[in-house]
């Protein structure tokens, strides 16, 4: 329910003193509330969404999505592939700047694309670039890069934030104290855990990127604000503290019949959120005990019960919008839910209700998570497994599921519910290809499987293979969807702003706002 105004004054009135404290905005700036903050300036240093949209602001990509997620030119106005599929020449725009007042160029994107092969601080998302042996510089607006081998997802790849070109000036204090990029937005000032304030590029050009702006943004700056109470969010929108910002999902329905705020769900999130296991000591090394999770979870009731119509459950590994998704093929091999056959595959393991399976469940902050894991904690305890919930942020979740996996030791288990956000089904190789992206789940068999799903160029042939590694995944419970979108993308954007859009994979759009009177 909606606070009520008494409630929202207050809680409006704490919030303020908090933004005059960090400064207030100008009339020309764009206020965004999130719940969470980036981890880091360096594209190559962190995996959230809560960075990817960050970056998306800051620098600028070779390639761009259009409004179904395909890859599209931008700094490369276009490219050619030799036949085998490992040789590719970039032909780049010329006369773009990074903000620091040097030319963007083929030397910039040799300088990323080393960066991310660094053999001491490689990216994290390194195996996402592909076998890239070499970037060559054939002069300032061309580059080759050669690939050990085909590999089908780097074009797409090409077109996400992960690959943002870094200029080569960046220097000391990069990723934490300045970033210099070549995107619509120049950072001014990063405080870590409180907010990110930018200016506009005023030499900006946008050359495929989905905004109907083609040049600088309208308004002068940006300021992403970190507000984690979602009721804060709230009753800033209601006083103009913020323009934006994700507000309360109990609140949704509501919000939408006052009709005060416009609601905007973000569409084609690419988001999936799953079960996933520690596999390599008991329980959950017995592929029994994981189906017996799987078959007593009710993921349909349980988010209609926490979302109402903002999530859908998700049947596949990979989610709506991405190549390969079929709800049906998946349908076919996803463990139902069978509270009775849950039952009959614990007491084969020896668990009963008054010897239940132990098991720590892991859940990370925001988008009402830790209510969805009490009903899911509800539904596995009607079948005699006993989930103990811990609450964590998104990265100590990251650290706790590796040394989950690592530990090998002891008797109770440990799942949790993990969120992934991607554009390609390469994410499955991500997560599960050796080592895996959490030392999880591996083996050869699949290693092989997904080996092919980076090579096919035939989009026939590539999805038949997606959809053998998603069948290996879902019979072995090792990937168990549960729904998307995998967290609170729905945005109440107030009514003097004008131009605001959500491009897919969560990408706001901030070049086309122009703030009314």
């Amino acid at each position: 329910m909606i606070m009520n105004r008494l409630a929202l004054k207050q809680t409006a009135a704490a919030l303020g003193a908090v933004f005059a404290l960090a400064g207030p905005a100008t009339a020309e700036d764009i206020v965004w509330a999130r719940y969470g903050d980036i981890d880091s300036l360096d594209p190559h240093r962190a995996t959230s969404t809560l960075s990817l949209q960050v970056w998306s602001l800051m620098y600028d990509t070779l390639l761009a999505m259009d409004a179904e997620g395909n890859p599209v030119p931008h700094f490369a106005k276009s490219w050619t592939a030799n036949d085998a599929g490992t040789e590719y020449t970039f032909n780049l725009e010329g006369g773009v700047m990074c903000h620091d007042g040097t030319p963007l160029d083929a030397n910039d994107v040799k300088y990323t694309i080393d960066a991310a092969f660094d053999e001491t601080t490689p990216s994290l998302t390194k195996g996402s670039w592909g076998p890239i042996t070499a970037a060559e510089v054939i002069d300032p607006l061309t580059i080759k890069l050669t690939l050990e081998s085909p590999f089908v997802a780097m074009i797409p790849f090409l077109a996400d934030s992960f690959s943002s070109i870094i200029c080569d000036t960046n220097g000391e204090g990069f990723g934490t104290t300045t970033a210099i990029g070549s995107g619509p937005w120049k950072l001014v000032s990063w405080t870590k855990g409180d907010r990110l304030v930018f200016e506009k590029n005023a030499d900006y050009t946008n050359f495929g990127k989905l905004a109907d702006n083609p040049g600088a943004p309208y308004e002068d700056g940006l300021i992403i604000t970190v507000v984690p109470e979602p009721q804060a969010r709230y009753a800033a929108l209601t006083t103009g503290e913020v323009h934006i910002a994700e507000p309360p999902f109990d609140d949704v329905p509501a919000i939408k019949d006052s009709g005060e705020l416009d609601i905007i769900v973000a569409e084609n999130t690419g988001q999936n959120v799953f079960w996933e296991f520690a596999v390599h000591r008991p329980p959950f090394n017995d592929v029994r005990a994981r189906l017996a999770v799987a078959h007593a979870t009710d993921a349909a009731t349980a988010i209609s019960l926490i979302y109402g119509d903002l999530s859908i459950p998700e049947n596949c590994p990979i989610s709506r919008g991405v190549f390969g998704n079929d709800q049906d093929f998946c349908a076919q091999y996803r463990p139902a839910y069978d509270p009775e056959k849950s039952k009959e595959l614990l007491a084969e393991l020896g668990y009963s209700m008054d010897k239940p399976l132990e098991t720590a469940l892991l859940v990370w902050t925001g988008g009402n998570r830790q209510k969805l894991g009490e009903v899911f904690q509800a539904q596995l305890a009607e079948v005699g497994i006993k989930a103990t919930i811990e609450i964590m942020d998104i990265g100590s979740l990251n650290a706790r599921v590796r040394q989950e996996n690592e530990n090998t030791e002891g008797t109770t288990g440990s799942m949790d519910m993990m969120t992934w956000s991607w554009y390609d089904p390469d994410i499955l190789y991500a997560l599960w290809h050796t080592p895996g992206a959490y030392r999880g789940y591996t083996s050869p068999e699949l290693d092989a499987i997904l080996d092919e799903t980076r090579v096919l160029t035939d989009p026939d042939a590539r999805k038949a293979k997606v959809q053998e590694a998603m069948k290996y995944l879902l019979e072995n419970a090792i990937h168990v969807p549960l729904y998307t979108p995998g967290w609170e993308w729905v945005f109440a954007v107030r009514p003097e702003v004008e131009g605001f859009k959500v491009a897919p994979f969560v990408y706001p759009i901030f070049s086309d706002i122009k703030i009314g009177g």
